[in-house]
């Protein structure tokens, strides 16, 4: 298994020579090729790998967090199936991995005679990353330029025929499909510059409490029932050098993520921390399973109820550590998700 003929005017091909990981299994399962670049790849040594079972050898995990294997199922699932495309997958390190499978069988529709699995770096899914953020975007401004041209024209075509009430409707409508290609828009420029390394932090003095405050306030005004928010501050806090307005985006992001996605009073904490402070959001929802946390803060990861692009916590992330700070998340007192986020105090950026 592990050499190939290379022809007449060369040494046989070796598994080791090809550009990819590459891993054998044969009818019972058993690994009897594990190359250099798989071991590599995985951390697995091939010695370690030859002869076992090939889910002890090569534990993968989806991105929700299941054992890949159980949901594949490559030897007992669909008879029919001859391959699987490449997807990305976890190991048990949480490091990602591209897979792909190529099922040999017997005769069509056969039992499964060899397991074929090709290995490859991540990161060489950038591309694809960035075809891919291009369809989500292209997605999430197609209703609401579909919604604005459609009630634009009615309005164009038919004002005399409109009452007052359907014009007030038309154009409410229009106004907020209008900021969120805006907010989507700037959600890409920030995007941009988190991975560019471009993102600039203008530092003032900040009253994060009455920051909190406000913009509980504003949600409030948005409609809201007052007692759904409780703000907390426990302790003094240093005087705290921050971007306001980035401040805002992230307060702002992680108290809506609670609202949408969690159920009871959502609770903002403030208190200091070594150096700084600290901002815990925390909802009283169902949570985040402990296996999907891992993946809370990556491009496109969205819950179980699904809608919006999925770059809002990326977002998030990439704002905290441009600050000096960390995110992470767990799970709150009171059952559910907690965000905490810690920033330091900071200094002016002149003297």
């Amino acid at each position: 298994m592990d050499t190939a003929s290379a022809g007449a005017d060369g040494p046989p091909l070796r598994a080791d020579d090809l550009p990819d990981g590459v891993v054998v299994a044969d009818a019972g399962g058993r690994v009897v090729l594990f190359n250099s670049l798989a071991a590599q790849l995985t951390g697995v040594p091939a010695t370690s790998a030859i002869g076992r079972d090939f889910r002890l050898a090569l534990p993968l995990n989806g991105l929700d967090g299941n054992n890949w294997w159980e949901s594949s199922d490559p030897y007992g699932g669909d008879r029919e199936r001859t391959r699987q495309p490449e997807r990305m997958l976890c190991l048990p390190d949480d490091r990602e991995i591209l897979v792909s499978a190529r099922y040999v069988r017997a005769r069509p529709g056969g039992d499964l005679v060899r397991l074929v699995l090709t290995l490859r770096d991540a990161s060489a899914r950038a591309e694809r990353s960035r075809a891919d953020l291009v369809s989500e975007v292209a997605h999430e401004l197609r209703s609401p330029l579909t919604s604005v041209k459609g009630f634009t024209s009615t309005l164009l075509s038919k004002w005399e025929r409109l009452t007052d009430k359907q014009k007030l409707f038309m154009l409410e409508t229009v106004n907020a499909d209008a900021d969120r290609v805006t907010r989507l828009i700037h959600d890409l420029l920030d995007v941009s510059r988190i991975e560019s390394g471009r993102l600039e932090v203008r530092r003032q003095v900040v009253d994060l409490p009455t920051t909190v405050r406000r913009m509980v306030a504003g949600r409030v005004a948005s409609g809201y029932a007052e007692d759904r928010f409780r703000v907390e501050t426990r302790g003094e806090l240093p005087q705290m050098w921050l971007d306001a307005d980035k401040l805002e985006q992230i307060l702002g992001n992680l108290v809506e993520n609670g609202v949408r996605h969690g159920a009871g009073t959502v609770s903002v904490v403030i208190e200091p921390c070594e150096g700084g402070a600290a901002v815990s959001v925390r909802d009283e929802g169902q949570g985040i399973a402990p296996e999907t946390v891992p993946r809370v803060f990556r491009q496109f990861w969205r819950g179980k109820r699904r809608g919006g692009t999925g770059l809002g916590l990326f977002i998030v992330k990439g704002l905290v550590e441009a600050h000096g700070g960390t995110i992470t998340v767990g799970r709150a007192p009171n059952g559910g998700a907690e965000f905490r986020f810690t920033v330091p105090a900071g200094t002016p950026e002149f003297v």
